[in-house]
């Protein structure tokens, strides 16, 4: 593989894998203090960047550009928001769960992104990448899945705007997310489940990025989570951020004023930070990022990188990544497909690093229940992604003066986690 560009003056050594980063990321920090670029797009603090091989620079600097002369552009904006209305179904609502808020004590609020078209958040980032993608001229979209939301999203955005579409899932996710692997093909996209390593999403998001440098000159690599290199992070919280913003005005015009606390699941961290970006200046609102703790059994088969990980590069960017003393990822372990990922978006990373947002750990079968007691309390059938955040309120409630405002992003719906939920829920 060619040399690995990260910065003038830090480059890997070829053989090295995209997953794996290089010996003198080790050093990083103190090198990056001493760089003049900690300032400029693509950086949160000291994490994000781009280090990638020299065969990815080339679309990567061709979506930099669109980034910064297409996505504001007039034309894009009035499309980007009549396709959200018209055919996706925003604004979503937030809902009042009653019967939780008395007995949690807290007033509890859901942003519903579960009532959007396809049923998940990403539609808003692989509908926009997509439109993005067909004003570049690009006429085939791939990208990387893991719960198979944003495969189903992006085969959408592709059947919509015309365009050929290759989502690469990893093995263990096809089968554990039949239903929307089935949903791709019908929306006529080619899946591609991958073999390699743990089978999961590090491994789908891998051979994308191997696919992308060998077909850049039509394809758009429609990245599904906000990591990656740069400017997929930015690009991600740009498309997801209307969550956020259409909650903050909705808490204002239905309570007076702002929630107390504002939470979401993280994995790669897209909904999360299209909920939380808006709201990071109002220093009052207590911000939430929940992780998923897998098991709980120790060692590295858990997802929660901010909270158990150390700073290297994976996929392009640096970020907090489950690795050991000799840089090798972790395998990660999530019930939930869409968390199980051994690294975390950089914004989230700064924002945990200069304390604006805490970032907590929910375990799977804490997870389960709470999956469960928001579909037997109020009719809503909750993604496991979702029902992590979930799990934290309920754990915490009791944290809260009475009455409290906590608004929870409800990221998806729990359609595509039914059968393997049912695995460890026992029904009467």
């Amino acid at each position: 593989m060619p040399n690995i560009v990260a910065h003038p003056g830090i480059i890997c050594k070829p053989h090295l894998r995209l997953a794996t980063g290089c010996a003198i990321m080790r050093a990083i920090p103190q090198v990056m203090k001493n760089l003049p670029h900690l300032n400029r797009p693509g950086y949160f603090g000291e994490y994000g960047g781009r280090y990638v091989p020299e065969t990815l620079m080339p679309p990567l600097l061709e979506v930099e550009k669109a980034l910064s002369e297409i996505l504001p552009s007039t034309d894009f904006q009035s499309r980007l928001k009549d396709l959200l209305s018209e055919y996706c179904g925003r604004p979503t609502p937030i809902t009042h769960c009653d019967r939780l808020s008395r007995e949690l004590g807290i007033d509890l609020f859901l942003k519903r992104e579960d009532l959007l078209h396809t049923g998940a958040h990403k539609i808003n980032n692989a509908l926009g990448q997509a439109l993005l993608a067909q004003m570049m001229g690009k006429t085939h979209v791939i990208a990387e899945t893991g719960a198979g939301q944003h495969g189903v999203a992006t085969a959408t955005a592709a059947a919509k705007f015309g365009l050929k579409c290759t989502v690469f899932m990893g093995a263990k996710d096809v089968e554990r997310q039949a239903p929307n692997v089935q949903r791709m093909k019908l929306l006529g996209a080619r899946v591609v489940a991958v073999q390699n390593g743990s089978c999961t999403l590090k491994d789908a998001i891998n051979e994308a990025l191997r696919f992308w440098i060998s077909h850049q000159a039509d394809t758009m690599y429609v990245f599904g989570t906000a990591a990656g290199p740069h400017p997929f992070p930015t690009l991600v919280r740009e498309l997801q951020k209307v969550i956020g913003t259409e909650a903050r005005a909705q808490m204002i015009a239905r309570t007076g004023g702002l929630p107390d606390a504002v939470v979401a699941c993280v994995g790669g961290g897209s909904n999360a930070i299209g909920m939380l970006h808006p709201f990071v200046q109002d220093e009052a609102v207590k911000l939430i990022g929940v992780e998923a703790g897998g098991t709980g059994e120790p060692g590295c088969e858990n997802s929660a990188a901010i909270n158990l990980g150390t700073p290297g590069v994976l996929h392009g960017a640096r970020m907090n990544l489950l690795q050991d003393a000799h840089g090798q990822i972790c395998e990660s372990s999530s019930i939930s497909a869409g968390l199980d990922y051994p690294g975390v978006g950089p914004e989230h990373v700064y924002l945990h690093e200069i304390g604006r947002v805490h970032y907590a750990v929910a375990y799977d079968h804490e997870a389960l229940a709470a999956f469960r007691k928001l579909s037997e309390a109020e009719g809503i059938i909750p993604a496991l992604e979702s029902s992590h955040a979930l799990a934290w309120v309920f754990a915490h409630a009791g944290d809260f003066s009475p009455g409290s405002k906590v608004l929870v992003n409800l990221s998806g719906r729990g359609d595509k986690d039914l059968a393997h939920a049912l695995h460890f829920i026992q029904l009467d």
